[in-house]
């Protein structure tokens, strides 16, 4: 399934240079510029409070967005830079990129568990323990997909699942080059416990053998 594209409304914007920057923002806007993919930069601006709340909810460098101007056709972008208040660290301008549908470029993707009630280990009382709920994978703008799928079928207590267990869509691969950890089986705290004490009570009788020879 492909990834839905979240939506970023702008409005064009007429004048250029500081002037006009700074009229857009005494309106409550946060003027910024559109280009590349061939085309001539675009002046643009954003509501404020909309932007500020997406910037907050983090990701946003690293989000594909679908840019909606009025009377234009929508393009896909990508943010290549925030300015930014230097005493109140609020945005004061943005910079935004346009991707041709084959562009390649590095998005965070939700990870989806399914299959848990086929995993001997979760069955036993052992808990998953997720390290990454999103993982870093270069991906073709046209193609985002909208989630990569952890099989956790067969999955026993101490089982560690990595990057390279998990089956990427076609022309999907991750940004990092190592095989990391995604998630683990974890045993349950009593299984923890038991299995402790019987180290220790191992160490002890090891240890008194070792002192009657």
């Amino acid at each position: 399934m492909a990834k839905e594209i979240p939506d970023l409304v702008a409005e064009a914007r007429t004048g250029t240079g500081k002037g006009a920057a700074r009229q857009a923002r005494r309106e409550g806007k946060v003027p910024g510029i559109v280009y590349g993919d061939g085309k001539d930069p675009q002046p643009i601006q954003i509501d404020f409070n909309p932007l500020l709340t997406k910037l907050r909810a983090g990701r946003f460098m690293s989000t594909l967005w679908n840019l909606k101007v009025e009377g234009q056709d929508d393009v896909r972008v990508i943010c290549r830079g925030v300015q930014r208040d230097v005493v109140k660290d609020l945005p004061t301008h943005i910079d935004l990129m346009r991707l041709h549908r084959n562009t390649r470029i590095n998005l965070f993707i939700h990870v989806q568990f399914d299959n848990h009630e086929a995993s001997p280990g979760l069955k036993r009382g052992g808990t998953l323990v997720v390290v990454r709920p999103e993982v870093e994978l270069m991906v073709t703008a046209s193609e985002i997909p909208d989630h990569i799928t952890v099989d956790l079928t067969g999955r026993e207590i101490g089982d560690s699942i990595h990057i390279n267990d998990i089956a990427l869509p076609n022309g999907v691969r991750p940004t990092i080059d190592r095989n990391f950890v995604v998630a683990n089986i974890a045993a349950p705290s009593g299984l923890r416990a038991s299995d402790d004490a019987a180290a220790t009570e191992a160490e002890g009788e090891a240890t008194e053998a070792a002192t009657a020879e």
